[in-house]
């Protein structure tokens, strides 16, 4: 009996991206490429969102379907978005020390303001078709929300789209609970063209990520640091409460 469960839980994780579309922004960095070709592997079907269109029409690229996008645009994608079933938003920058005026601006608005402004249309597109599939919507904000990242422009701007993702989640309108579902993607050091140091594999990440998914994990955790097991939920937990507490427009 055992046995059979344990093939039965595998046979709906393998199953359950069977035919979805799922959208990934930052789809050409390490781990959208490799939570992308996992997903491909899987039966989902791959929208790269990416802001270089001669990376993604070049030979190498991944064979997902490509929407070229810029920050600042995120409503010229709503059609592309009102078809998605999940949406990974997946894209940011690292200055590393760089902390000018300048740097912190673009560090706020690709690693914060885009994603939230995603987010908002995405959950709008969810509202219009409520009758539908339930939609997810899946934010990497990265172990920086707690911890040093020796990068303070990060770390400043992931710690913002975190308290972003965390108050909305504890704001959804309890109907649109049934049709939306938001899940937060914590995540240490992965080698990538940011990090290139990272001590994780981008494709090791990458089926973590779909392993907790299928256990139905809203909060999601990769990391070598157990630390972060410890303090990310209790950090999350006590957010949503004060989030949750003051709300004036909340049920």
């Amino acid at each position: 009996m055992p046995q059979a469960d344990a093939m039965a839980q595998t046979l709906r994780s393998e199953t359950r991206w069977s035919g979805r579309r799922i959208g990934i922004t930052g789809a050409r960095g390490r781990l959208g490429q490799a939570l992308g070709l996992e997903l491909q592997a899987r039966g989902a079907h791959v929208v790269g969102l990416t802001h270089s269109p001669e990376r993604s029409s070049s030979a190498s690229a991944p064979d997902f379907e490509w929407v070229v996008w810029r920050c600042g645009e995120e409503k010229a994608l709503d059609d592309c978005l009102a078809a998605l079933d999940i949406l990974v938003i997946n894209h940011g920058v690292n200055p590393q020390g760089a902390q000018d005026p300048e740097t912190l601006n673009r560090a706020i608005e690709v690693n914060a303001l885009s994603a939230w402004r995603l987010m908002q249309r995405f959950e709008a597109c969810a509202k219009a078709s409520a009758g539908g599939n339930r939609r997810e919507v899946w934010v990497n904000t990265s172990e920086a929300e707690i911890q040093p990242a020796v990068s303070p422009a990060y770390e400043l701007s992931k710690r913002l789209i975190g308290q972003l993702v965390t108050l909305r989640g504890a704001n959804l309108d309890p109907n649109l609970r049934e049709h939306l579902v938001i899940r937060k993607l914590v995540l240490g050091p992965f080698r990538s063209e940011l990090n290139p140091i990272g001590v994780m594999s981008a494709e090791f990440v990458a089926r973590q990520m779909l392993m907790q998914v299928g256990l139905g994990l809203r909060l999601v955790i990769v990391t070598p640091n157990p630390l972060t097991y410890v303090l990310m939920p209790l950090t999350e937990l006590g957010r949503w409460l004060y989030c949750r507490s003051l709300s004036r427009h909340g049920p």
